[in-house]
């Protein structure tokens, strides 16, 4: 069995065992408490601002810095916690592969062991996941790999399911396919909507990321293919 490549700080770029493959040798990401972290997102910043919330006292990860890839409302949050923020936007680069070497450029820029996507609008490239592998966090509001994508409350809702819920995951190249960290379920109500079913997932989806980067930054995790595993 080969042994874990630890990881801490920048790692080198490894574009096959970024995107997950079973391939390459397992990965090994260090305890980093308390955790430098920088937070992704597209939109309200309902989850930015739970991790503001808890990242308070004796918690083990602190968040740094907030990017995003448009104006929105998490930017504001961020200036409200005197936190500094960045905007990469894809529409200012002439291709996606630009867009992704500026904005791993400008999270490189915060060094922090552990990069969490908040509802963050936008798949990251290559280069973006081999410099920070194995230490992207994504949140999804489903029990993956059922209903992957921006739909899955109302696929969840149109499929008739009985039982849906969150998980967090390591992102790796594909849209939410990468190793699960944890998933919390969340019945199904006979009168449910897209909008109450998706509040009631979003309460259960805070407090499991919470609980996850905590325990990243304590204790480290493990990838190797399919799985990844916190220590």
């Amino acid at each position: 069995m080969t042994s874990p490549a630890t990881l801490s700080g920048v790692s080198e770029p490894d574009p096959l065992r970024a995107s997950g493959s079973s391939t390459g040798q397992p990965v090994e990401v260090a305890p980093s408490a308390p955790a430098r972290v920088v937070v992704l997102a597209s939109g309200t910043g309902t989850l930015l601002r739970s991790l503001l919330d808890a990242a308070t006292g004796d918690f083990p990860a602190r968040i740094v810095a907030v990017g995003t890839d448009r104006q929105c409302a998490a930017l504001d949050i961020a200036a409200d916690a005197q936190l500094p923020s960045y905007t990469v936007r894809l529409g200012d680069h002439d291709s996606r592969e630009q867009w992704d070497a500026a904005i791993t450029e400008a999270t490189a820029a915060h060094r922090p062991d552990l990069v969490v996507s908040a509802g963050f609008m936008k798949i990251l490239g290559s280069q973006f996941l081999s410099q920070f592998l194995g230490r992207v966090i994504n949140t999804h509001p489903a029990l993956l790999p059922s209903f992957p994508g921006a739909h899955a409350v109302p696929e969840a809702l149109a499929h008739g399911v009985k039982v849906t819920g969150c998980t967090v995951h390591l992102v790796d190249a594909g849209m939410d396919t990468g190793p699960i960290l944890a998933q919390q379920a969340v019945p199904v109500h006979r009168d449910d909507d897209e909008a109450s079913l998706h509040e009631r997932i979003k309460v259960v989806e805070r407090a499991l990321l919470v609980d996850v980067l905590a325990a990243v930054a304590t204790r480290g995790l493990i990838w190797n293919g399919r799985r990844a595993s916190i220590k």
